[in-house]
């Protein structure tokens, strides 16, 4: 008698048990899935800067090497760097032919380009004083033994001393035309009698072969 109750009272909480669970189940609220959360606080609104004036190298078609890179505005100061074409750097000033622009490679962080090859953006650009003149760290000197070895001392010729002859005295000549002969006589009378005494002697000897 005792196992039957027992028995039933078993068969009776289980059923009870699984009933309870299953309306927890039921009664349980559902989480929801979150994929994202916005901010609450503020945002800060970043504006940029103006950028300012700027060079930029130019490009052709023909050229693609780079541009030098001075010291000062002229090309007899110290090359300091070099460009390559499409760069660009912040455009300073001017001065003359040249153009500053900030150059980390440069004294003081600043260098000068030609600005004939280069394209100025965003605005002009003030005139500049130029720098100073640059001094060379050592100046040459020249060794007055090593310079002496180069002198080339000029010798005196030892060809006798030529002496100029004095000019020739060259006779002149009177021209005689041979008109008269000798006592005043015509030379053409003279020529006749002596024609004439030939042929008086060529006759006599005719004669006294006859």
């Amino acid at each position: 008698m005792r196992f039957r109750k027992t028995h039933w009272f078993i068969g009776l909480i289980v059923p009870l048990a699984m009933a309870g669970f299953l309306g927890l189940d039921f009664l349980r609220t559902p989480q929801r899935t979150v994929y994202a959360q916005f901010p609450t606080v503020s945002i800060p609104t970043v504006t940029s800067s103006p950028r300012g004036p700027y060079i930029r190298v130019l490009v052709t078609s023909t050229e693609y090497d780079p541009i030098n890179v001075r010291s000062g505005p002229n090309s007899t100061y110290k090359l300091v760097g070099s460009l390559l074409p499409g760069q660009e750097a912040p455009a300073l000033g001017y001065y003359g032919d040249y153009i500053q622009i900030e150059y980390p490679g440069g004294p003081g962080g600043k260098g000068w380009v030609f600005a004939n090859v280069v394209e100025v953006y965003g605005g002009p650009i003030p005139l500049l004083e130029p720098p100073p003149t640059e001094t060379p760290a050592a100046t040459n000197t020249i060794d007055p033994t090593l310079a002496a070895q180069f002198i080339i001392t000029v010798q005196p010729s030892r060809l006798p001393t030529y002496t100029e002859p004095p000019p020739l005295n060259i006779p002149t000549f009177e021209t005689d035309l041979g008109t008269t002969a000798p006592g005043g006589l015509p030379v053409g009378l003279v020529i006749v009698v002596l024609a004439g005494l030939g042929v008086f002697l060529t006759l006599i000897a005719i004669l006294r072969r006859g």
